[in-house]
């Protein structure tokens, strides 16, 4: 069983990406009818969407929602650190 420490960062980080990722679904979305001045896809597997339209679509979101994840997980990992003085176990590096 994980401990309290262990515990408490996945909660913490688990939180932290889930807001990223909401945050990043508005960015993205907004970027999205910005740039090609629609609505994105609502089902980009529908065969009724341009196929160049659902791969656009995608990669936008999938890289998206990846560096959201990633520098939502890195910034709750540096306040970790400075409140408890040490990275999540998982984090240090070893030399």
């Amino acid at each position: 069983m994980a401990d309290k420490g262990e515990l408490g960062w996945r909660l913490t980080a688990g939180a932290a990406a889930f807001a990223g990722g909401f945050v990043a679904k508005k960015a993205i979305t907004m970027a999205w009818k910005k740039s090609t001045g629609k609505e994105p896809p609502t089902n980009p597997e529908s065969p009724e969407v341009a196929l160049a339209e659902a791969i656009g679509w995608a990669v936008m979101m999938g890289v998206g929602m990846e560096v959201a994840r990633l520098l939502a997980t890195r910034a709750v990992a540096r306040q970790w650190a400075k409140g408890t003085g040490a990275p999540p176990s998982h984090f240090k590096v070893e030399a």
